[in-house]
This record gives C-alpha cells, sequence and structure tokens, in this order.
C-alpha cells in the first residue's frame, strides 16, 4: 500500500469520525424541545432523529458541492500536500465537537469543519488558501459568514411572529384541542429538522471526501459524488444521531429556556 492510500484512507475515516460525531449535535437541535415537552418519549426521538437524518443524506449534493469546491482555493494543489490539509481541518472539527458534547453545549458543527478547513489552508498556503469572497455559489464571506450571522435574528423573528399568530388564531379554541395539535405539530417541525440537519450535515463529510478522492486523483471535480461515500455519510451521522447527544438535549430542553 502506498503512503498516499493510506493517507486517503486514514482522511476517509476521520472524515466518517467527525460526521458521528456530528450526529451527537443533530439529535439535541431537532428532539430536545419535543422530549421536554412529552410531546415524544426520549427513545423514539432519538430514533426518528436518527432515520430521517438517514432520508435527508440522500436528498441533495448541493452543500457538498460547495465543501469540496466553493470555500478553499485549492486548484492548484493534490496529492499529499491537498490531504494533509483536509486531515488537519477534521481533526479541529472533531475535537470541538467532542469538546462541545462533552461540556453540554449545542455547537454548530458545520462551522467547527468549516473553521478546521479553513484554517488548516491558511495554515498551508496562506491567505489565498481561501476563497473570501466569489459569486452566489462559492466565496466564504457569501457561504458561511453572512447566513450565520443572520440566521439567529431571522429565525428569532420568524419564530416569534409565528408563536403571536398561534396564540391569535387559538385564543378561542378549547384546550385539550390545542394540546394535541400542538403535539403533533411538533412531532412535525421537530422531523422536519431532522430531515434538514440530515441533507446539510451529512453532505459536509461527502464533500469532505469527495475532495480527497479528487486529490488523489481517483475523481475530477466535475464527476458525481460516489453513491459509497453517500451511503457511508448517511449511516455514520445516523449511527451518531442515535447513539449521541444526551448531554445537549438536557442543555436545550431544560438549560435554556423552561419548556
Amino acid at each position: 500500500m502506498s503512503a498516499e492510500l493510506l493517507v486517503l484512507l486514514i482522511v476517509v475515516v476521520t472524515a466518517l469520525a467527525f460526521d458521528f460525531t456530528n450526529g451527537f449535535h443533530d439529535t439535541a437541535n431537532a428532539m430536545a424541545t419535543s422530549i421536554a415537552t412529552g410531546a415524544l418519549a426520549p427513545r423514539v426521538a432519538v430514533a426518528l432523529s436518527a432515520v430521517l437524518n438517514l432520508v435527508g443524506a440522500f436528498l441533495s449534493v448541493e452543500v457538498a458541492k460547495t465543501v469540496s469546491g466553493g470555500l478553499l482555493n485549492i486548484g492548484g494543489i493534490h496529492g499529499m500536500a491537498l490531504l494533509h490539509i483536509v486531515f488537519a481541518g477534521l481533526v479541529g472539527g472533531i475535537l470541538w465537537n467532542l469538546f462541545t458534547w462533552l461540556v453540554g453545549i449545542p455547537s454548530s458543527s458545520s462551522h467547527a469543519l468549516f473553521g478546521g478547513l479553513i484554517g488548516a489552508a491558511v495554515a498551508a498556503l496562506g491567505a489565498s488558501g481561501v476563497i473570501w469572497t466569489g459569486d452566489q455559489k462559492t466565496g466564504l464571506i457569501n457561504k458561511i459568514i453572512l447566513p450565520a450571522l443572520l440566521a439567529p435574528f431571522v429565525a428569532a423573528l420568524v419564530a416569534g411572529l409565528g408563536t403571536y399568530a398561534v396564540y391569535w388564531l387559538t385564543r378561542h379554541s378549547r384546550k385539550d384541542r390545542v394540546s394535541t395539535a400542538f403535539r403533533w405539530g411538533q412531532i412535525g417541525s421537530a422531523s422536519l429538522v431532522s430531515l434538514a440537519h440530515g441533507t446539510n450535515d451529512a453532505q459536509k463529510t461527502m464533500g469532505v471526501i469527495f475532495m480527497a478522492l479528487v486529490a488523489r486523483g481517483t475523481y475530477t471535480n466535475a464527476d458525481d459524488i460516489p453513491l459509497w461515500v453517500k451511503v457511508c455519510c448517511a449511516l455514520a451521522i445516523a449511527a451518531g444521531t442515535y447513539l449521541g447527544g444526551w448531554r445537549i438535549i438536557r442543555t436545550l430542553g431544560k438549560g435554556l429556556v423552561e419548556i
């Protein structure tokens, strides 16, 4: 076995390990409130989240394409050099995921991975190793920083308006009917969050593995992401979702707001 192939295998295994730790956070983000309010039993909620993460991973590859070709300026870097950058970025993301899981912090695994890759690229190539601005499909500012800054405010505004509207619409309704409707609505919304997580987060790892395969010359950027990469990433994030996440569930369900 050549040294380059060995490094590629290490990168793939490390990427799947990151995907597994990513699942720890997905469970909590999607199901913590449903468990805290009693809408779902804990084991049922975790199993449902794992299944929907698995399904969501197969729905799209747009995020994977962004990760593999829209953030780092690595067109002239191939082989071992690029594999080292990818490996270092993955290790950074995994360490942050494990730290935040141990202390129960609901952290973004997406930004942990992007931060790791960007840090590794800057360390290896300098500031030119990052695509800072670009078109709508590329660029750190367009694809990562602006959405990260806007997301909490947009989500808070939509959630606030939605809550106000629901209270107004149900102000004359019977309490038992409202409770039943809310229970099913909460299960539905939590399920959609899990599905969206699978669509988004599993694809990050797909993009990283595909980047490593391109670095070795197995594929080119014009090729489609292989099916085995999709399957492995989907299974890894689903397993992490089912087996981990209880520490962060407690933080989100009880430690931030009283539900």
